[in-house]
């Protein structure tokens, strides 16, 4: 009478394959979730970036007035007048890494806090008898406090905006 059975080496064998499959896998869902991690971060930065530019450009467009910079000039900051005296001044600008807005004095964050800004900068492109335009551009970077490699994403948004008069 024979007995079945697992001899050590077929038992070893086994063991070792089965090990291999779960690293396989654990290494998957590991690749999985920095991709994911790197997606979100990405998708934040892109996600924010286009509505500043579109809230800055629109305010831009809508504008009665643009007081500053001047034509020809650059600035880390931009003021415009608006036909609504209770919004005047209307001023975009950076505060440490917050890009802002200022109307009548109220201040508002234009992003949120998983997103720091920099390099705000303001180029007047105006010409004598044009109503005006700006080229606008800014720096956005998604907020890593743990140094992850998965959340370094950074990207300079580039416009303009003329006033519609």
């Amino acid at each position: 009478m024979t007995k079945k059975g697992f001899t050590l080496v077929e038992l070893l064998v086994y063991i070792a394959l089965t090990a291999i499959l779960f690293l396989l896998v654990a290494t998957l869902i590991f690749a999985i979730l920095r991709a994911q991690a790197r997606n979100r971060a990405v998708a934040e930065v892109e996600s924010q970036g286009v509505q500043i530019m579109n809230q800055i450009a629109q305010s831009i467009r809508n504008a009665a007035v643009l007081n500053s910079p001047a034509a020809g000039t650059t600035a880390a900051s931009l003021s415009i007048n608006t036909d609504s005296a209770g919004n005047n001044p209307t001023i975009f600008s950076l505060n440490g890494n917050t890009l802002q807005i200022s109307e009548n004095g109220a201040v508002t964050a234009l992003h949120n806090n998983l997103i720091t800004a920099s390099a705000l900068s303001f180029k007047n492109l105006t010409r004598s008898g044009t109503p005006g335009s700006v080229a606008i551009q800014f720096t956005l970077t998604y907020y890593n406090p743990g140094a992850r490699v998965e959340y370094n994403y950074t990207k300079t948004f580039y416009g303009a905006a003329g006033l519609r008069q």
